[in-house]
């Protein structure tokens, strides 16, 4: 008998068993292509695992900030803007010359002597002339006075670069009163006070200048001061000084009584008593 054809030749009997196997697992034991299952969880991702549910959260804008950003960089625009305005407004109002302030009467060779007696003045309030011999100026700090200064004290400080502001007490209300002085209160040299007799209810004056108006909000007084308060171009001695605290504390009086001229008649703006250097 051939070998091949041994009864219990093992071989034969794996190659037999191997193909029965086969084509049992493919006809009962199969399931559906793709399908797997992991211990009864369901369809499972990669390896067998679920994959966990992701939640997107959309960020939050900070709203309330950039609405107050929004609102500073507006208000700091408007200032800005209103700024600029305003010194545009101030450049196209700027005098440049004394003749651009209507009404202003310039007065020249004004004696600048110093006398000890009283004189009478070719203008009213005075504009310049013989004065009082130092130190005798009125102080002129921004400084109001509530009485008739004694007016050469006042004329040598409009020597030293003042500007004066004089006013009929009769003609003006309380609050006309505070409105000049806001001309004056806190500006270096300037001056204000009541002057008896004066024939305007305001008259502003600064060495060889003077203006007169009617009313205590006339523009053109404003315009005065800042132009000749100071003003080396108009002022005789430009830099002297314009402080008197012990004139401040007891001024002189247009009223009092000065020290009567060697020949009994006052000076007048051309000529003076008694003469000294200026300063």
């Amino acid at each position: 008998m051939p070998k091949d054809g041994k009864p219990g030749d093992p071989r034969s009997a794996r190659g037999a068993s191997g193909s029965s196997g086969s084509s049992g697992r493919g006809s009962s034991g199969s399931r559906p292509a793709g399908s797997r299952t992991s211990g009864g969880k369901g369809p499972a991702g990669k390896g067998g695992r679920t994959r966990p549910v992701t939640n997107v959260v959309s960020p939050q804008r900070p709203w309330g900030l950039i609405a107050a950003a929004i609102a500073v960089v507006v208000f700091a625009g408007a200032v800005l803007t209103y700024a600029v305005l305003k010194v545009r407004e101030a450049d196209a109002n700027a005098i440049d010359s004394v003749s651009e302030i209507d009404g202003v009467q310039t007065y020249t060779d004004l004696s600048q002597d110093h006398t000890t007696a009283t004189v009478t003045y070719e203008q009213s309030p005075p504009v310049g002339g013989p004065h009082e011999p130092p130190p005798g100026w009125a102080d002129c700090t921004g400084t109001v006075y509530d009485v008739d200064i004694r007016h050469e004290n006042a004329v040598h400080s409009l020597e030293h670069g003042a500007v004066w502001i004089t006013y009929d007490p009769a003609a003006l209300s309380d609050d006309d009163i505070a409105t000049l002085a806001d001309l004056v209160e806190g500006r270096a040299g300037r001056m204000m006070s009541p002057y008896e007799g004066l024939d305007a209810p305001v008259s502003i004056q600064a060495w060889g200048h003077q203006l007169k108006v009617d009313s205590a909000d006339d523009p053109r007084l404003e315009e005065f001061a800042d132009f000749l308060t100071l003003n080396s171009e108009f002022t005789p001695e430009p830099g002297a000084s314009c402080e008197n605290p012990d004139f401040i504390a007891a001024p002189r009086l247009a009223s009092e009584d000065a020290a009567a001229p060697a020949d009994g008649a006052a000076p007048t703006a051309a000529e003076s008593s008694t003469t000294a250097p200026a300063e």
